[in-house]
């Protein structure tokens, strides 16, 4: 079963957030789009160049309204001192949610849970809380940011033009299709 289209679990976490800590809950992202991006552990290799580079993103996200995380089962202590001590994650400007008992990494069903750690699973998720987009990676593999911004504004156009669609390698401004019996083996 697909987590497309559920709503997020109830959850209640602690953030590193622009030099505090803050209190978040599913009822956080009601009214406005966010993008959950998990990751296995602070303090790795490939985790920072991916939060380093949504850093880079980020203002382009805030441009559209959309709020990011990143998440991982580290507690938001860890954040803040990975963030004290590392170039790349300084460059965060977005919260760290801590994941410490993994509620969220299983409410996602990206729990290792032989390990502790998260899966890099990455999901967009809509004003009314229901996830849109989910992609989930073995930790080797490193994301995009840019990829990801073009997913979210890819979801936010459908959700703008019921009955649209955005084909592959959609980019803002460009054609979409609208189904119909009429592009049936046209395509």
């Amino acid at each position: 079963m697909s987590l497309i289209n559920t709503q997020v679990k109830p959850f209640k976490a602690t953030a590193y957030h622009a030099g505090k800590f803050i209190d978040l809950s599913e009822e956080s992202l009601k009214g406005k789009w966010s993008v959950f991006m998990f990751y296995p552990a602070d303090f790795t290799f490939v985790c920072p160049t991916e939060l380093e580079d949504l850093a880079d993103f980020q203002p382009e996200f805030a441009k559209l309204g959309v709020d990011v995380y990143g998440i991982s089962t580290d507690t938001h202590f860890a954040h803040k001192a990975w963030h004290d001590t590392s170039d790349a994650i300084k460059k965060v400007n977005y919260p760290l949610i801590g994941d410490p008992t993994g509620t969220l990494s299983r409410n996602f069903e990206v729990m290792i849970e032989e390990e502790g750690l998260a899966l890099r699973g990455t999901f967009v998720i809509n004003p009314e809380g229901q996830i849109k987009v989910m992609e989930v990676h073995d930790n080797g593999i490193g994301r995009d940011a840019s990829e990801l911004l073009r997913k979210v504004k890819a979801a936010k156009y459908v959700a703008e033009h019921p009955g649209q669609v955005c084909p592959a390698k959609w980019t803002e401004g460009a054609a979409t299709l609208t189904p119909s019996l009429d592009l049936v083996g046209k395509i």
